[in-house]
Formats: structure tokens, C-alpha cells, sequence
């Protein structure tokens, strides 16, 4: 099971770190090691989150999430999004901008570095939003009670989750992005900038996760009819079949995982620019992260992991809230990827650390008959 679902990864990891090595020398093997351990580290909530979405769709959406979706995550994020950044800030061609990423690389990430609180408005408040309706939704488990509680109440309050969005993106534009960071420790105003990135964050995200909702409902309903019907076709020799909604539902829902992607890969593409400006050393250390992301998604919704460890996708989607917040922070100050990294995994691990807790009291619970009346089991950290 674990050679199937990260044989990929593996190989990957091997032809990728080869071809550095022969390439670039040893200085390439060692940096694209790194980049790759990063991605890893700021991305471990990413494929949790990834797997609550990817466990609604087939084995067939799920190896095009695994190959189409990989070719996406790796060239279009990790190698194409840095060269769009720099033609449209510095009003090149492509070409061009790839030609100035190979003769000048230092000014091709001043580039990329002044263009970041527009793409960190983006990329915050998508995942703001995120965090937002998970945490505004009413859940049976909930692992911060003293906080799930009363935001859950909150969320019944229509369009509670983006008047809270636009509420944060205001206050960041109005006290963050007017002296925002830029290349050389200079500081400029980015406030109309970060509004319209923002606004276009909430945007995309109500729009792919409305629509991916949409096709969801859909194909529940068809899923629904057709198990009334499927003993009545059987007998007319015909399958009632649900293959166009359910085309379109998973396709969706595969948008709105790259979509998702998208948005966590912005700090690993910024962050890798603190370790090199060199786009094939990013692209292929980034672009292995992503695989072994990809892989530990697929083998979360196999493994059944986040029904059995009910708290993990609330440590996930913390983490996100989390990483929202630094991405809208870092308009103005450096956040070191360390403090990204090491946050989210703290979160996921507390987050699996209180499901073991829960899972052994239930046990504890069955194992006594019921015959007497058991506290309750404290379900937070």
C-alpha cells in the first residue's frame, strides 16, 4: 500500500535529485533537497485538507488529481506562476521574463518579491475563507469546544464567513499594506493593490466552492435516485447513470483542489526565493514536495485516516487560519517559513494527538458494557 500510493514520489525524488547532482553539482543536489523538505513541511495541512475534498471523488478523479493535477501543481504553480508574476509586473513577454530569470536572476526576484502583497492579499484571503466556513459551520465533533461553539452560532448568520473576510482584508489595507515590504528593505503603499487581490480572493473562492458545492448537491440527490431505482433498471436490463452530473460535480471539486493548491503553494514559491533565485532548482525541489503532497493526500482518503482521527481536519483547517493570517501579515513583515512550517505541523499534531485521546476513551467507553455513566471526554488539547 505505502510503495503503491508513493511510488511516484519516490522515483521522482530519485530522477529529480540525479539530474540535479548532474546538472548542477552538489550545491544543486543540496538546494533542491531543501526546497523539497520545505514544500513538505508548509504543506502537510494542504493534503489533509485535500483529502476531505478528494474522498467524495472517484478512483478515476483521483488519479487525474494525481497526474493532470500534478503536471498543474508542479509547472503551472512551481515553474510558470514565478515567470507570470515577473511578465506582468515588469510588462514583458513570457519569453522574456524566463530569459530574465536565467541572465538576471537578481532582478527577477525583486520582481517577484514586489509583487508579493498582491499575491499574499490573494492567496490570504482565499484561505481565510477556508478557515472561515469551516469553523462557522456546525460540526458533531468539535475539537476547541469553548471556541467552535459560539462560531458556529455565529455561522448561522447568512454571509457571516465573508463579511469576516472583508472585514480582515480592510483592516489589513488599512494597516499593513500602506508601507508595504518590497526588495531592498524599501517600503511602499500597496493599499489599493492589496484590495483588489483580496477582493478577487474572496471571489474565486465563493465562486469555484460555490459551484463545486453545486454539482456535490447534485450528484447526491442523482446518487439518491438511483439507488431507489437500481433493482427496477436492473430488471429493464438498463443502469440509471449519473456519469454527466457526476462528471461535472468532480470536476469541480478537482478545480477547486487546484485552486486550493494554488493558494498554499504562494509562501512555499516566496519562501524558496529566501534559499535561491534559480527557477529550475525551485521548480524541481518544489515541484518533488508536491508529489510527496499529492501521494500523503491519496493515501489519507485510502487509509480511511481522517474518519478514524476525527480531529485532524480541524488541526488542518487551524493551520490554515494560521497560514492566512501570516500571508497578511507578511505584506509588511518578513515571516520567517520556519514559523509556517513548524505552526501548522504543530497544529495537525495536536489536532492527532487529541483523536488518539478519543478514540482510546470510546474504547474504554465500549470495552465497559455501558453499565455506568462516564464523564465526558474533554474533546480539546
Amino acid at each position: 500500500m505505502l510503495l503503491r500510493t508513493f511510488g511516484w514520489s519516490f522515483g521522482v525524488t530519485v530522477v529529480g535529485l540525479v539530474a540535479a547532482l548532474i546538472f548542477w553539482g552538489w550545491e544543486g543536489f543540496a538546494i533542491v533537497a531543501i526546497l523539497s523538505i520545505l514544500e513538505i513541511s508548509l504543506s502537510f495541512d494542504n493534503a489533509v485538507v485535500n483529502a476531505g475534498v478528494l474522498k467524495k471523488m472517484n478512483a478515476f478523479w483521483q488519479k487525474i488529481f494525481l497526474t493532470i493535477g500534478i503536471l498543474i501543481a508542479v509547472f503551472g504553480m512551481r515553474l510558470v506562476f514565478p515567470v507570470v508574476i515577473v511578465a506582468i509586473t515588469a510588462g514583458v513577454g513570457p519569453i522574456e521574463a524566463v530569459e530574465l530569470a536565467l541572465d538576471e536572476p537578481d532582478q527577477y526576484e525583486q520582481m517577484v518579491t514586489d509583487a508579493h502583497p498582491s499575491i499574499a492579499a490573494f492567496g490570504g484571503m482565499f484561505l481565510l475563507m477556508i478557515f472561515l466556513n469551516f469553523v462557522f459551520e456546525e460540526r458533531e465533533h468539535k475539537w476547541l469546544p469553548w471556541l467552535e461553539r459560539p462560531l458556529s452560532k455565529l455561522g448561522k448568520i447568512d454571509a457571516a464567513a465573508v463579511g469576516v473576510a472583508l472585514a480582515a482584508l480592510l483592516l489589513t489595507a488599512t494597516t499593513v499594506a500602506h508601507k508595504a515590504y518590497q526588495h531592498g528593505g524599501h517600503y511602499a503603499d500597496k493599499t489599493d493593490t492589496v484590495l483588489l487581490a483580496g477582493v478577487a480572493g474572496v471571489l474565486t473562492y465563493l465562486v469555484v466552492a460555490g459551484l463545486s458545492g453545486y454539482f456535490e448537491d447534485r450528484l447526491e440527490e442523482e446518487e439518491e435516485r438511483e439507488h431507489e431505482a437500481e433493482e427496477a433498471a436492473q430488471r429493464a436490463g438498463r443502469q440509471p447513470s449519473a456519469v454527466g452530473v457526476a462528471g461535472k460535480a468532480a470536476f469541480f471539486l478537482f478545480l477547486y483542489l487546484e485552486v486550493l493548491d494554488a493558494s498554499f503553494s504562494f509562501d512555499g514559491v516566496i519562501g524558496a526565493f529566501a534559499i535561491t533565485n534559480h527557477i529550475f532548482w525551485m521548480a524541481l525541489g518544489l515541484g518533488i514536495g508536491a508529489m510527496y503532497v499529492r501521494s500523503l493526500t491519496v493515501y489519507l482518503v485510502r487509509e480511511g485516516t481522517l474518519d478514524e482521527y476525527r480531529y485532524l481536519e480541524h488541526g488542518a483547517h487551524y493551520a490554515i487560519g494560521v497560514l492566512a493570517v501570516i500571508l497578511l501579515i507578511s505584506i509588511r513583515w518578513h515571516i520567517n517559513e520556519v514559523i509556517t512550517g513548524v505552526s501548522g505541523v504543530a497544529l495537525i499534531g495536536l489536532s492527532f494527538w487529541s483523536s488518539v485521546r478519543a478514540n482510546r476513551a470510546d474504547g474504554a467507553a465500549g470495552s465497559s458494557g455501558g453499565s455506568e455513566e462516564k464523564p465526558a471526554v474533554p474533546s480539546g488539547v
